[in-house]
């Protein structure tokens, strides 16, 4: 049997707190009850948070307003790190001109769409004319016909060389307590098979998510490694990213890792939290 630490114990070790957001903040039906606590609680004590998503549904801002909407005030766009922001960066470096396709919505496009390149989503794509396309970056898992716009994904790849970006290293995502759904990453991993192709991942567990928070925040440089712990509910993202980075981590059970199966999964993986805690609650 696990035994469980006691999360207000936890969190009251270090400087600054690393949240992942589904699962551990927010669930299918909204606010886990009592977060809102746990954040007025680090507040309070001087203890700054951020949250570290794989969600490039959505802009900071817009992540920021639903917490508010919820009656989270203390999240604020600053507060939030996406993985669309280091796609971002990398299209910014990369590609300086011509258009980049997407899989996504329009809402997603908010990371890049101040670029100065041209935007197309799949659905729109002719693959007659297809010579200034000169990326494709998959950022959501909506926004396309999964028969007809996949296969158009299928045949640009095999006639254009070009690098695919992938702004959410997600699988899947819960929508209810039972059933989850594909994400844009799982999506990835099957085009990647059909295509014979790697693409450029950003999101957890990469090390790139947690350098760029880890420089975003406000004290930066002067926290260190320790004084930082990653708060997460999947092993195979927020608590092995966090375990690479050389933070601790505390994996939470209200998210992906239940607390029937977190021993075995555990056991399993290799992947070891430094703390296992029922929720991101305080007690």
């Amino acid at each position: 049997m696990i035994e469980l630490d006691d999360f207000k114990e936890v969190i009251s070790k270090y400087k600054v707190i690393f949240f992942d957001a589904f699962g551990v903040l927010k669930t299918y039906n909204g606010l886990i009850t009592g977060v809102d606590k746990t954040l007025a609680f680090l507040q309070q004590n001087n203890q700054d948070f951020y949250i570290l998503t794989n969600d490039a549904s959505r802009s900071p801002a817009q992540l920021a307003a639903y917490y508010n909407r919820l009656g989270v005030g203390s999240i604020t766009p600053a507060s939030v790190i996406s993985s669309g922001m280091l796609a971002r960066e990398y299209l910014s470096l990369k590609v300086k001109t011509g258009t980049v396709a997407y899989l996504g919505t329009p809402d997603s496009t908010c990371y890049i769409k101040d670029l100065g390149l041209n935007l197309l989503p799949i659905k729109d794509l002719d693959l007659n004319n297809i010579a200034d396309i000169n990326a494709l970056v998959l950022l959501d898992d909506e926004g396309f016909d999964w028969n007809y716009d996949l296969s158009k994904t299928i045949n640009l790849l095999r006639r254009r060389n070009i690098p695919v970006v992938v702004a959410n290293t997600d699988l899947t995502y819960p929508v209810s307590k039972q059933q989850v759904a594909i994400a844009i990453g799982g999506l990835a991993d099957m085009l990647e098979t059909l295509v014979g192709k790697r693409f450029i991942r950003f999101g957890k567990p990469d090390a790139q998510v947690f350098i760029y928070a880890y420089e975003q925040m406000k004290n930066y440089p002067n926290v260190a490694k320790n004084e930082i712990l990653m708060v997460g509910d999947t092993l195979q993202t927020d608590i092995l990213g966090g375990n690479k980075f050389g933070l601790d981590t505390a994996l939470v059970l209200t998210g992906n890792t239940q607390i029937e199966d977190a021993e075995v999964r555990i056991s399993s993986t290799g992947i070891i939290p430094t703390y296992i805690c029922e929720s991101a609650v305080i007690r």
